[in-house]
């Protein structure tokens, strides 16, 4: 009698369970540096990361965070929207590895929508951030706010919220219930470091927009933190409940899937730590209220805030994944 027929390996499905992605499947490009790749493993869905266009997507938010230095023929406001569309892009690419399309979709919708109400609210009631106004540089609107802005929290926020995971010790997309709430409050934190050093810059020294009141940390008031924090945890806390309670399953992550996250991180931080080369500023800048500021006082403290705050977010990050990859598995 014949031997049987030898068991062959199971074959990769890599169309499933992210269709969207099919086309990088075959991107032979030289940023080979984070393709997303899902394949079938004993039933179970891994995600990997392996090459692919978000090395783009970092190279063009690194380009303009550049430009936003130098002085250029480019208008100001095509640089900001280089900024925030290539953090969203970046945000909704890699997010689709973490959460699959619909899950990254719900967490852009809940972004758009909690802070473009938080945003109008405020410029309306002076809660919750405080008495604002938006000026030219920020482009089209929407009611009161840039359409520019509202698009931005997606980009950050998921930033700051992959962060937060790391340093919770979140490597699954599925939320504990203890991970519910720490999650949105460390995550908040991220969020806000970034906030404390790019806001002074934009507000005082680029006027992007204008606190009516001032305030003391460089003509910017405590409110806005306070408000800040509030609105971003209501959009992570929404977000973490959609998670416990979602019904289809993802499947485990390679935790090279976020070290793009650090290295968006890092750069922002980055970016806002150049500002200190020369540059065509006022050397006296004012608020609304008449205080006198040195602008280079503003710069250095953003860049201190990125350096040891920002800093220090994508420094314990990166140390918790350096533990969880030399870990020894099952």
């Amino acid at each position: 009698m014949s031997d049987p027929p030898p068991t062959l390996p199971r074959p990769v499905n890599t169309r499933a369970p992210y269709p969207i992605l099919a086309p990088f499947l075959a991107h032979r490009g030289p940023l080979r540096q984070v393709l997303v790749v899902a394949a079938i493993e004993g039933g179970k869905p891994r995600h990997r990361l392996r090459a692919g266009p978000v090395g783009i997507f970092l190279a063009i938010y690194a380009c303009a965070r550049l430009l936003e230095i130098f002085t250029t023929p480019i208008p100001r406001t095509a640089i900001v929207a280089l900024d925030v569309l290539s953090a969203m892009s970046f945000a909704l690419f890699l997010g689709t590895l973490h959460y699959r399309l619909r899950g990254i979709l719900v967490f852009a919708g809940i972004c758009l929508v909690v802070g473009n109400l938080a945003e109008n609210l405020s410029i309306a009631t002076g809660f919750p951030f405080g008495r604002y106004e938006f000026v030219e540089l920020m482009g089209p609107r929407l009611f009161q706010v840039p359409i520019l802005l509202g698009l931005a929290y997606i980009g950050m926020a998921y930033v700051s919220w992959t962060l937060a995971r790391l340093m919770v010790g979140n490597f699954e997309p599925a939320l504990t219930p203890g991970q519910a709430v720490a999650l949105p409050l460390v995550a908040s934190c991220v969020m806000v470091a970034w906030d404390l050093a790019q806001d002074p810059v934009w507000a005082t020294v680029l006027h992007g927009w204008i606190w009516r009141d001032g305030g003391p940390w460089f003509g910017v008031p405590v409110s806005n933190y306070l408000g800040w924090y509030g609105n971003i945890f209501v959009i992570y806390l929404l977000f973490a409940l959609y998670l416990r309670r979602r019904p289809e399953p993802s499947g485990a992550v390679d935790p090279a899937a976020f070290k793009p996250a650090i290295l968006f991180y890092t750069l922002c931080a980055a970016g806002n730590v150049l500002q200190i080369l020369p540059r065509q500023v006022p050397a006296i800048v004012r608020d609304p209220t008449g205080h006198s500021w040195r602008a280079d006082d503003i710069i250095r403290a953003s860049a201190l805030v990125s350096i040891f705050i920002m800093g220090g977010f994508s420094l314990l990050a990166r140390v918790r994944l350096a533990r969880k990859t030399q870990a020894p598995t099952d």
